[in-house]
C-alpha cells in the first residue's frame, strides 16, 4: 500500500505538471518568429541618396551609325523611405533625381536642327577628339525594398525592385573638333534642342547590395 500510494502521487503531480510545460513551450512553427512592431527604427539609414555610375548601349544600332568610346550614364537620386509596420524588413522607397546619358560617336557628325528627324552623318574629313550626343532626364524613381536587418541597414543584406520614370530636361551634341575642312584645330562645337528626345521614358530597376 506505500508503494502505491507513493506511485498515485507521482503519478497525481506528473498529470498536473506537464499541461503546464505543454502551455509555455513554442511550436517548432512559433520559434523565430519576432515581433517586428516593436523594432527600434530610429537610427535606420537606407539609402536616401543614391548615385549611380554605369555603361549606356544601344541595341539594334544600324550600320550608319558608329558609336564608339566608353558610353556611359550618371544618375543621382534622393530618396525617402517607408518601411512597413507590419514588417518593417520591407519599405518603399520614393524619389526624385537627374539621370544622364552619354553616348559617343566615331566618324559621324548628328543634326539636331533637322525640322523632321535626327540626322547622323558618315563624316571622315572632320577630325574629332571626342563627338557625344548627351541627354538629361528629369526622373523618379519608386522601389519595393527589402532587408534582412532593417535596424542596422549599414550592416544588412539588401534587394530592391522598382521602376523609374523621367521627362526630359536636357539633348544635346558635343564635339572637340582637333581640326574640320576648313582647316580651323582645337575648338568645341555645341548644339542643343531636345525636340527630338523622347517624350516620356521608363525603366525597370533591380539592385541587390549589402551594408552601405
Amino acid at each position: 500500500m506505500p508503494r502505491m500510494k507513493q506511485f498515485l502521487t507521482v503519478s497525481l503531480l506528473l498529470t498536473l505538471v506537464t499541461p503546464a510545460f505543454s502551455q509555455t513551450k513554442e511550436s517548432p512553427a512559433d520559434q523565430g518568429k519576432r515581433d517586428w512592431k516593436k523594432v527600434d527604427l530610429s537610427n535606420r539609414s537606407s539609402d536616401h541618396l543614391m548615385f549611380q555610375f554605369g555603361y549606356t548601349g544601344w541595341t539594334g544600332v544600324p550600320d550608319s551609325i558608329h558609336t564608339g568610346g566608353f558610353s556611359r550614364s550618371f544618375n543621382t537620386y534622393f530618396l525617402f523611405d517607408f518601411p512597413f509596420r507590419s514588417d518593417p524588413r520591407l519599405s518603399v522607397g520614393v524619389g526624385v533625381g537627374v539621370g544622364t546619358d552619354n553616348v559617343f560617336f566615331e566618324h559621324t557628325t548628328i543634326d539636331l536642327k533637322d525640322s523632321q528627324q535626327i540626322k547622323f552623318r558618315r563624316d571622315t574629313i572632320t577630325q574629332y577628339k571626342r563627338y557625344k550626343l548627351a541627354s538629361a532626364y528629369f526622373e523618379a524613381p519608386l522601389e519595393l525594398r527589402w532587408a534582412k536587418d532593417p535596424e542596422h541597414m549599414n550592416k544588412s543584406l539588401k534587394f530592391a525592385v522598382g521602376l523609374k520614370l523621367g521627362l526630359p530636361i536636357d539633348l544635346h551634341t558635343k564635339a572637340r573638333v582637333t581640326r574640320d575642312v576648313a582647316g580651323n584645330v582645337a575648338y568645341v562645337l555645341k548644339e542643343k534642342d531636345r525636340k527630338f528626345a523622347n517624350n516620356f521614358r521608363a525603366a525597370a530597376t533591380a539592385r541587390v547590395g549589402f551594408g552601405n
